[in-house]
């Protein structure tokens, strides 16, 4: 008599932090962490870095300058991975990022500060889009899910505490640290992550195929869409210097960005189509709003009502709050996505318009906090349910194509709003009550973009 054969019992898939996966794990971690804190801190020091450097008239572009660069090189790296693998554009990125740093802490010159975000954005661009290629090559699919939400989880912790700890930086030993003091921390992550580089050196890459994986187009679109972000941009900056060269650097922008776009982005995106092409615009609607008053927030409160490099990093902190908190409340609803993106844009255009009150006379400025709190929830809300009914509406094919869409729009909006309000800057003036005037002037403009999102958001369907 045989014995009964034993019932398979399902095995439980390894975690990314098993002795297989622990040191790729913590090595990509530690590298996101890193442009993580670079993103959230530079913002904070910037007031400071435009007093030294005699600056203030590029405060705006030099966060614009990032998210271009940027931009163009997530298209960059991805169709390099694609093509040769992860490993190259990897630490291609890392050391861009790295030399972009010391060069930032070593600027003597506006210009110099300008291309070394450039440089930043190069790196970080190219490392982060090689990340998600390695994890898809390093990790099985089972453990996959739980590597990128690590990745996520990787940005919380400096977007809390990135502003308090480099306005503390600033404040007790200069800006200049905020940036020096990164550069270190590259090298062990680097020999952490040696074991999945050979990985990814072993194996041939499996080109993708598509009508936006097509190398030279798609670099092409992407160097137009860059460029011509960059053009107007400074079109628009030289509006108040010379009107008629600066007109036509603003058309001849325009003009290179839509052809760019028109490849990079869903079809029918920039006709506001309904469903998928309306939501990959939408993210860009949010960070549009959101960041086009960020990055004053700091530049204000130090000007405008006196604050410390630190206590302003306090004031970025609290969004951070905010949108962790609305990302948790909308995974806990049941509503229609599109009417959830309409409540995260109206959380977004209330925020705003409360941090207004943040640089009026005889009005404190800690109401930027529970502001920021607002526009905060209001992300982490409606950003996140984008993000999810992007995918949802997205064929199993284009997943990849559309995940790379909605970065674009992201860095696109981000980029445009905040190079706006720094030519605004410019144009109304550099004294305190002049800086008053012009975050009154952007405040308000981002508020009628996030105000408008809540009007597109029923496009999304």
């Amino acid at each position: 008599m045989t014995a009964p054969k034993a019932l398979d019992t399902p095995t439980k898939p390894p975690g990314i932090f098993d002795t297989a996966y622990r040191a790729a794990t913590l090595g990509i971690l530690l590298v996101v962490t890193l442009i993580a804190f670079e993103g959230m801190s530079v913002g904070v020091v910037m007031p400071s870095i435009a007093k030294e450097l005699n600056a203030l008239d590029l405060y705006g572009i030099s966060f614009s300058a990032f998210l271009i660069a940027s931009l163009f090189m997530n298209v960059v790296s991805g169709l390099w991975s694609d093509k040769r693998g992860y490993p190259a554009p990897f630490l291609a990125g890392v050391v861009l990022f790295a030399a972009g740093m010391g060069l930032a802490g070593a600027a003597s010159s506006a210009e110099m500060f300008l291309l070394a975000r450039v440089v930043q954005g190069l790196g970080g661009g190219s490392a982060i889009v090689a990340l998600y290629v390695m994890i898809a090559r390093v990790y099985p699919m089972d453990v996959r899910p739980k590597a990128f939400a690590a990745l996520s989880a990787a940005w919380v912790v400096p977007a809390m505490v990135g502003p308090s700890v480099a306005g503390f930086v600033g404040d007790t030993w200069g800006w200049r640290y905020v940036f020096y003091g990164i550069v270190p921390l590259v090298i062990p992550a680097l020999v952490m992550l040696v074991p999945a580089l050979r990985m990814g050196s072993a194996h041939q890459a499996q080109p993708a195929t598509g009508p936006r994986s097509k190398p030279v187009a798609m670099t092409l679109a992407a160097t137009s869409t860059a460029g011509g972000a960059g053009l107007l941009l400074y079109g628009v900056d030289g509006l108040h210097r010379d009107v008629l060269p600066a007109v036509v650097a603003s058309v001849a922008g325009l003009a290179l960005l839509v052809v760019g776009l028109y490849r990079l982005l869903p079809p029918g995106s920039l006709l506001l189509r309904r469903g998928l092409p309306t939501t990959v615009l939408m993210r860009g609607f949010f960070s549009a709003s959101f960041f086009g008053v960020n990055s004053f927030i700091p530049l204000a409160l130090q000007e405008v009502k006196g604050f410390e490099t630190t206590a302003a990093g306090v004031a970025l902190t609290t969004g951070a709050l905010g949108w962790s908190a609305g990302a948790y409340l909308q995974s806990r609803q049941s509503a229609d996505p599109h009417r959830r993106i309409r409540l995260g844009a109206g959380f977004v255009t209330a925020g705003i318009l409360v941090s207004l009150l943040s640089v009026l006379p005889g009005v404190t400025g800690w109401i930027a906090v529970p502001a920021w709190i607002l526009a905060g929830l209001g992300m982490g809300y409606g950003i996140t349910t984008t993000n999810v009914t992007a995918l949802k509406q997205s064929p199993v094919n284009e997943q990849g194509a559309n995940s790379a869409s909605l970065s674009v729009s992201d860095q696109l909006g981000s980029a445009l709003s905040v190079g706006i309000g720094g030519a605004l800057v410019n144009v109304i003036g550099h004294a305190p009550q002049q800086i008053a005037t012009g975050f009154l002037v952007i405040a308000g403009l981002m508020a009628a973009i996030a105000l408008s999102g809540t009007l597109l958001a029923g496009r999304t369907r």
